[in-house]
């Protein structure tokens, strides 16, 4: 069970009946796992006394060296706390969000674990701890960005603080496959300079124009960085909000049809992001979209930005910063409510921010925080944040749509695009989820 919800706001029926058959499922009840109140929890169990257990899924390139310094600049502050750190990989997350769905299921919280903010916290109502005395000590409202201030509020307090926040409009590239091949990623400017930039890739070079992975959640997700480069700003979170133009919707898939028909690789069905974008490094392939969390890896291997690799906006969405929020989620019933606090007071701090998205590929929610250790990519991400006009919620991690929806759209993209690719049913399908 993935349980993931997105939508910040007032709840609709739908998002109620979505949590009232996520939590039927999990086993979880008021009864056996009561809101603890503000940083209250009942140690009990044989994992009390004061070890911190954290849960997260940092653990390939893409965030294992981010982890390692997040936690080791923590330990270095708080040497009095034995910390138990249980990074759990696999699935795009979903072994780490069934792990934490079992643990709490067993009423045996851990004492935080990395998850998405905003409505997404709706899964976890009647579990959820309230730390607005973290907040309230450190700042934290003061000092964080007001779309993470928002997303991490949960019935009338905070449950979570943020992390970080990755951009989800990018467009990466390798840039010796793309000089060879005699493109300027600098001058793609909309969807059909982009097409032509691949047919030049793929008739110039031996490289994958573009690398994809055709998991749900992947095609969902480039889905909607399409829908925005193609249909607008204004289309795409008309959709999300359940008012979507099946003319937009078809638009969009027969753009995704063309690309992924003729430019992604033989292998997209059966590998995972994280292979395709080693594919890119190795100069195997010319363009990746992913959300920023590609540069992680970048920055892990130590390539140099511009020389080995860039990023440009995805085409046609200049001015937008394609918003997504991780954060670490405070569960009731705390094994250690007191460290805990500590812990989630470093993970909202400058030093924790700093430590952990300058390797991540990802950025401060923090505001004020010094560039000096984000690299020249980081900065100007940072900068672009600052200055977007436009930030359109991800559809695919987090905060565009409730659990339920997301569900039914990674089915009808399973099921009608995954290739074969069939336009008809997805439109219908995307158009009866929202």
């Amino acid at each position: 069970m993935v349980i993931h919800d997105y939508k910040l706001g007032t709840m609709t029926e739908k998002q109620l009946q979505s949590r009232r058959a996520v939590l039927k499922t999990a086993g979880v009840t008021g009864a056996a796992l009561a809101l603890s109140g503000c940083l209250s929890g009942d140690s009990g169990g044989d994992g009390g006394g004061n070890t911190l257990e954290v849960l997260h899924g940092w653990t390939g390139g893409d965030g294992a060296k981010a982890a390692e310094a997040f936690f080791g600049g923590f330990t270095d502050e708080y040497p009095d706390i034995e910390l138990d750190e249980r990074p759990i990989g696999g699935g795009g997350n979903a072994s780490l969000d069934q792990t934490v769905a079992n643990r709490l299921q067993s009423n045996d919280a851990m004492s935080s674990f990395a998850g998405w903010p905003g409505a997404n916290l709706e899964q976890y109502d009647g579990v959820l701890g309230d730390v607005s005395e973290v907040w309230e000590e450190g700042g934290l409202a003061d000092s964080h960005v007001q779309e993470a201030v928002d997303a991490c509020q949960f019935n009338g307090g905070y449950a979570a603080v943020p992390i970080g926040s990755h951009r989800m409009n990018d467009l990466f590239y390798n840039v010796e496959v793309v000089e060879n091949a005699g493109v300027d990623p600098s001058s793609l400017t909309d969807i059909d300079s982009l097409i032509t930039a691949l047919d030049t890739v793929a008739s110039e070079t031996d490289a994958v124009p573009l690398v994809m992975s055709l998991a749900p959640w992947s095609i969902l997700q480039t889905w909607a960085v399409v829908m925005l480069s193609t249909q607008g700003f204004d289309e795409y979170m008309n959709f999300i909000e359940g008012n979507g133009n099946e003319a937009a919707v078809r638009s969009t898939f027969e753009t995704l049809e063309e690309i992924m028909s003729n430019y992604i690789s033989d292998d997209a069905a059966s590998s995972d992001f994280t292979e395709l974008n080693q594919d890119l490094m190795n100069g195997d392939a010319a363009f990746i979209h992913q959300g920023n969390w590609v540069a992680g890896s970048y920055i892990g291997e130590e390539l140099e930005y511009g020389t080995d690799w860039g990023a440009v906006r995805f085409p046609g969405t200049e001015g937008m910063y394609g918003l997504h929020i991780d954060s670490f989620i405070y569960p009731a019933d705390n094994p250690s409510p007191e460290e805990t606090a500590s812990f989630l007071q470093y993970t909202g701090s400058e030093a924790g921010q700093v430590a952990f998205n300058q390797y991540k590929g990802s950025i401060p929610t923090r505001e004020g925080v010094p560039t000096d250790n984000f690299n020249q990519y980081l900065t100007e991400t940072i900068e672009d944040f600052e200055n977007a006009s436009m930030k359109p919620p991800t559809l695919a991690h987090g905060l565009a749509v409730d659990q339920s929806t997301q569900s039914d759209l990674q089915g009808v993209l399973n099921g009608n695009f995954a290739d074969p690719y069939d336009v008809d049913a997805a439109t219908s399908g995307f158009m009866d989820a929202v």
